[in-house]
């Protein structure tokens, strides 16, 4: 018998059984980097400083004031101003490139990082050791299990290449010894394909010795080079410990790239920004030295007059027409990145034609949503991208395989890289005679 209702309108809610993409996230960057042992440090604060172990895995950090007190920052900048002994000064000055990186990042917009510790930084750290183990969760390889990762950095790489120095003065890195620290993030990003690499190049080089350099890493035409950025010069920064120091600008273009998601979407290209809380940059570079460097997929930083200082260069490694720009190279695996995780629930449905319709749905209002936001190029949705889910590319032979296949095809927007004008005189109007 039916529960008794008194007279009125029902509404009964039923499931419409559309399935939607949601957008992956663009913006999380990993930072790898020296950091002091935890051995010696106060348990009071709050939160508690990370130990060792936690130091070695990735730790996702929300601001600078938790890093700072999870990393001991404090501890850090009080025993480098006590320090008399060479060696010991320049141990704990290997910590703080990873510290202005992080601190860079949250200054420049982002929200959310991880960080990845070595906690031995008075020695040298191999291409074996920054590679980590992935049952261990240590190095490169522990980044595996965190997939919302988009941008891998290593403030520390050319710190790594040696042991800390006895003397006084320390001894430039070389960059040969770097070059395989370089092969094992890039290979890194490549293999996983939803993140980039934020290289930074030796420090001290000029313009003439950076496009050197350049041609010791991965030909520009490779699937590597894809997954790669370089960003000169280094930047002089005001210092966590109010210490102006010159560091790899690698933290505060990660905190740029995630602003511009923030204000415009990952399809805009991260340039034409200011970078925050840089005093100054350790090269000025001219056009002529600027434009070489573009050519060769450096992306500089520069000075103009009552800007201040900007990124301007958004470039892959890459010479390759589909992925030579950066937010070209972002948008395809970020709606890749979308898809995939938002399609999941297609696994073990059964494989017909409702299921083929039902993809295609979903693909399409998302790629509608972005050509709408402005990530895709034309005039319609049909200019901008096309789904092919059906009978066509899903024939007996692939159903009997377990598989379904949806193929996709976007425009992405590329930026307006050089914009020229063409500037002509009039000429003026014969004057009167009287």
């Amino acid at each position: 018998m039916p529960n008794p209702t008194p007279p009125g309108v029902f509404v009964k809610e039923l499931p419409s059984g559309v399935r939607t993409i949601t957008g992956a996230s663009t913006s999380v960057p990993a930072f790898l980097g020296y950091t002091k042992a935890s051995a010696n440090d106060a348990r009071d604060a709050t939160p508690k400083p990370f130990t060792d172990a936690e130091r070695a895995v990735p730790q996702k950090i929300g601001s600078w004031r938790e890093f700072a007190a999870r990393y001991s920052i404090a501890g850090i900048t009080k025993d480098l101003a006590d320090a008399t002994d060479p060696a010991t000064i320049h141990t704990l000055e290997r910590c703080l490139p990873l510290a202005e990186a992080v601190h860079g990042f949250f200054a420049n917009g982002g929200g959310t990082c991880y960080v990845v510790g070595f906690t031995s930084p008075q020695s040298a750290a191999s291409p074996e050791y920054l590679k980590g183990n992935v049952d261990a969760r240590t190095g490169l390889a522990g980044l595996e299990t965190v997939p919302e990762i988009t941008m891998v950095a290593v403030p520390s790489l050319w710190d790594m290449t040696a042991d800390a120095s006895p003397d006084k003065e320390v001894p430039a890195p070389e960059p040969a010894a770097g070059l395989s620290r370089i092969a094992e993030v890039v290979k890194h990003c490549t293999e996983l394909r939803n993140r980039l690499a934020i290289l930074d190049p030796p420090p001290g080089q000029t313009p003439d010795q950076v496009a050197t350099f350049t041609g010791t890493l991965a030909s520009p035409d490779t699937d590597d080079a894809a997954f790669t950025t370089l960003y000169y010069p280094w930047i002089t920064v005001p210092g966590v410990d109010a210490v102006e120091r010159t560091v790899p600008p690698c933290g505060h273009i990660a905190g740029v790239w995630a602003r511009t998601d923030a204000e415009r979407g990952v399809f805009k290209a991260p340039a034409n920004q200011n970078l925050r809380g840089a005093l100054r940059l350790e090269t000025l570079l001219t056009d002529d030295e600027h434009g070489e460097l573009n050519a060769k997929g450096v992306n500089c930083l520069r000075v103009f007059p009552e800007r201040g200082l900007l990124v301007w260069g958004a470039r892959t490694r890459s010479t390759t027409r589909d992925w030579r720009y950066l937010n070209v190279r972002r948008l395809v695996s970020y709606l890749s990145d979308s898809i995939r995780q938002s399609s999941t629930w297609a696994t073990f449905e059964p494989n017909d034609e409702r299921l083929w319709a039902t993809l295609r749905h979903s693909v399409s209002s998302f790629l509608t949503d972005q050509w709408r936001q402005g990530a895709l190029v034309g005039r319609t949705p049909d200019e901008a991208f096309y789904v092919i889910c059906d009978d066509t590319n899903n024939t007996p032979d692939t159903m009997d395989d377990g598989k379904v296949i949806c193929d996709i095809g976007v425009a992405p927007v590329r930026p307006a890289e050089f914009v020229h004008f063409t500037i002509t005189q009039i000429a003026g109007q014969p004057g009167r005679t009287t």
